[in-house]
């Protein structure tokens, strides 16, 4: 029986045909080879950065779901309705699998929309849905998380250690900070000793530093980020700023404020209105990232212009990945 409450929030179901997204637009951002899935539409989690509420306002099956509620996607968890049923389905067909290609290795993502780890029942549906795709395909699966049960989920898999790649967020290494902005979540702390424990266990990691805000000494943060993630026991580490979608900036801020952190929320804020500082912090954050971590390893995430993206361009080496339309230009 599925719990009515998370976190305080209510727990309600929604109909989707499918779970895996074969063709996501996270291939672009280079977290997986197209395919990602997701086991719910909205988080345990109330991270104020969340963009997700923002895409689902022009989604009548979630607008149906939250009408009757009267609260907005944040304040309510979403689970889909025989989510495993239809991840077999969708890596079946007569009963056999779909993609049974030896050769097949492509990399799935989770998740874009929910935290994979959020408490013990989603653990247990994540662990679930990894061994339906472990046993119906040859592909690897990414997962990340802002939970240090993450750790339960690897520990569950480990004789699939080799097609199994876990990364914590960790766009602020601040236990306090994380109170503000990532409310709900495991502390900083406990997801950096997490991540340690997997990598000291041998398990694949990778690092992902996001969202980070501007900083009084960019090149510390990066420094004191690379270290704590142990890069170079990473395969690839992603990083960005924050993506500015709907109320995330506003609420972000205002969470910082409320919380004390008054030079990040004055900071964001400025950002925010000039498009000129906005850049400046992306490319002071890149930067101080591309002196910290080894060559081959960033994926640093910049939503480009047609005013900035010959800069960005001109950094794919380094670890630069451009996104939005203006990104073809480049191509």
């Amino acid at each position: 029986m599925e719990p009515t409450t998370i976190a305080g929030k209510p727990v309600v179901s929604i109909k989707r045909k499918t779970v895996i997204n074969m063709k996501s637009g996270f291939a672009h951002k280079l977290l997986c080879d197209g395919p990602t899935f997701s086991m719910g539409d909205s988080c345990v989690f109330s991270c104020s950065f969340c963009y997700v509420e923002n895409q689902a306002q022009k989604d009548v099956a979630i607008q149906q779901v939250l009408t009757p509620l009267g609260k907005p996607l944040g304040e309510v968890v979403i689970r889909r309705e025989n989510a495993l049923a239809i991840m077999r389905e969708q890596l079946t067909q007569g009963g056999r699998p779909r993609f049974a290609d030896a050769t097949d290795n492509r990399v799935i993502y989770a998740s874009p929309l929910v935290d994979v780890a959020g408490n013990m029942d989603l653990v247990r549906e994540t662990i679930d849905a990894c061994h339906i795709i472990l046993s119906l395909t040859n592909w690897h699966i990414r997962l990340l998380s802002k939970s240090s049960l993450l750790t339960k989920v690897a520990e569950a898999l480990a004789e699939h250690r080799d097609r199994m790649i876990y990364g914590f967020s960790t766009g602020t290494l601040s236990d306090e900070m994380t109170k503000v902005f990532e409310c709900g979540t495991a502390l900083a702390s406990k997801r950096v000793k997490a991540l340690h424990q997997l990598q000291d266990a041998g398990f694949r990691t990778f690092g992902m530093i996001c969202p980070s805000l501007p900083q009084r000494d960019y090149d510390g943060f990066a420094g004191q980020q690379a270290e704590a993630l142990r890069v170079d026991q990473c395969e690839h580490v992603w990083a960005e700023v924050l993506n500015e979608r709907g109320e995330s900036l506003a609420r972000t801020v205002k969470g910082l404020a409320d919380g004390g952190f008054d030079f990040e929320a004055n900071a964001l804020a400025a950002v925010g209105i000039d498009q000129e500082r906005w850049e400046a912090y992306a490319r002071a954050t890149f930067e101080a990232h591309a002196q910290n971590i080894p060559d081959g390893k960033l994926r640093f995430l910049q939503y480009v212009t047609k005013s900035t993206v010959g800069w960005w361009a001109d950094r794919k080496s380094q670890g630069a990945v451009l996104l939005g339309q203006a990104a073809e230009t480049s191509i």
